[in-house]
Parts: C-alpha cells; sequence; structure tokens
C-alpha cells in the first residue's frame, strides 16, 4: 500500500492530499529513512510522523483494505511513541488553557488590567 494512502486509512490525516503534502514535506519517515508518497508500506515497518511539532512512532501490524474506524485502528497499527513526546503533548495542552477556562470568551477591561499590571507594571 502506497505510504500516503495508509496513513490516511489509519487516519493520521484527514485527507489523503494532506497525507501526500507532508510526505513531500519530509515530515514522515519509514525505517529511518524519509520517503516518498509513492513508497510501498507493508506489515513490519516503523513510520515516525511529525505532527503539531510531535514525533509520533508507530509500527505496522497489517494492511487496511480502506479507511477503517477510529476504534480498528490499534488492530493495524502499534503505537511506539517516546514517552518524552507525550509528555511535550501534555505540557502544550496544558499551557494553551491556563489562563482562561474554555467557554469565558474574550478578557474583560478588568482582565486586561490585571494582566497589564502583572507583566509590566504601570508608573501612574
Amino acid at each position: 500500500m502506497r505510504l500516503d494512502k495508509f496513513l490516511w486509512c489509519v487516519r493520521y490525516f484527514k485527507t489523503r492530499s494532506i497525507a501526500a503534502d507532508e510526505v513531500k514535506k519530509n515530515r514522515v519517515k519509514v525505517n529511518g529513512e524519509t520517503a516518498k508518497s509513492s513508497r510501498e508500506v507493508g506489515p513490519a515497518d516503523t513510520v515516525t510522523v511529525r505532527k503539531n511539532q510531535i514525533d509520533y512512532s508507530f509500527e505496522i501490524l497489517q494492511l487496511p483494505e480502506s479507511r477503517i474506524g477510529a476504534k480498528l485502528v490499534t488492530l493495524y497499527i502499534v503505537d511506539r511513541t517516546p514517552k518524552e513526546e507525550m509528555d511535550k503533548l501534555e505540557l502544550k495542552k496544558l499551557s494553551r488553557d491556563y489562563y482562561r477556562a474554555k467557554g469565558e470568551g474574550r478578557p474583560t477591561k478588568k482582565d486586561r488590567r490585571d494582566l497589564d499590571e502583572f507583566i509590566g507594571g504601570e508608573d501612574e
């Protein structure tokens, strides 16, 4: 199976064209080597994908016939992503939500004044 089609089938990318673009930008490696979209992959290959500044790594167990459901992905690949990379992902999630809870909207004037005071402290 072609590399770009496989990445689309196991839901690493939303469309096959996005998968092909990522491969073209050298963000995907097979067995430690940069690969082209047309590269044939099979069982026992190790694929590394750089996505959102995190290097995901997985081993192919078998090839799906076509795009599969999210719950079935574990039948086709084994996640080998290092713990450090997953820690980066957690840190990234936490740093994004540290100030405002989801759904609170834009900062108020008071929030802005507090933030300005915290950052630089005005001399007025």
